[in-house]
């Protein structure tokens, strides 16, 4: 049993190739000194490819939670300029209503999510227009200058999905904003799952 684990972890470490080219890419745009709109349209074809292949993930950064969705660390830039996060959503799991106060990229990485956005509109909060369902390998963006609040749920009834966010920050230590029905804010640090990350340096 001790070597069949074994093999498996080697064959999961010696296929996270595509995360180790994806953060040296964004550190690279993150150290340009664009704006964003130039910014988030340089790196949504790296997520695109990041998206591309699903078996460099490690199992413990896909493993879900009967309670909670899980938000698992992949990797912060030192300087805090940008992290990705891997979201795993159980069946039926979903986040409350809330902002990130940074620009976003939010790619779904396998199975479904739900995201339906929310204006501000005579003191209160709105729905704006129907939820979109996104599939394995689509794309959304969030940012304060072009939409930053949501709810986001998994997408499929009896199955995990799993989405990769990047964000304009350390998200675990940005205090963010959720908000009840009638709009009321609560402020929050959302932290991580786990503490470790993956290692992104094995051969």
């Amino acid at each position: 049993m001790r070597c069949i684990a074994g093999l498996k972890e080697r064959r999961q470490m010696a296929s996270i190739q595509p995360l180790r080219d994806f953060i040296a890419d964004m550190t690279r745009l993150a150290g340009e000194g664009m704006d964003e709109p130039s910014l988030l349209e340089k790196a949504r074809p790296l997520m695109q490819q990041l998206l591309s292949k699903d078996e460099w993930l490690p199992d413990a950064f896909a493993e879900p939670n009967e309670r909670s969705y899980r938000q698992y660390l992949l990797h912060c830039d030192p300087l805090e300029r940008f992290s990705l996060v891997s979201f795993v959503w159980g069946p039926g799991q979903k986040t409350p209503i809330h902002d990130h106060t940074v620009w976003g990229i939010i790619g779904v990485l396998r199975g479904s999510e739900v995201s339906q956005r929310y204006e501000w509109g005579d003191g209160t909060l709105h729905e704006t227009g129907s939820a979109d369902v996104l599939e394995a390998g689509a794309i959304d963006m969030v940012s304060p200058s072009i939409g930053d609040i949501h709810k986001v749920s998994n997408g499929l009834k009896s199955k995990p999905s799993v989405s990769l966010h990047l964000y304009g920050g350390n998200i675990g230590a940005i205090d963010r904003h959720s908000f009840d029905v009638s709009g009321t804010a609560n402020t929050f640090r959302s932290g991580y799952s786990s503490n470790i990350v993956p290692n992104v340096w094995v051969p």
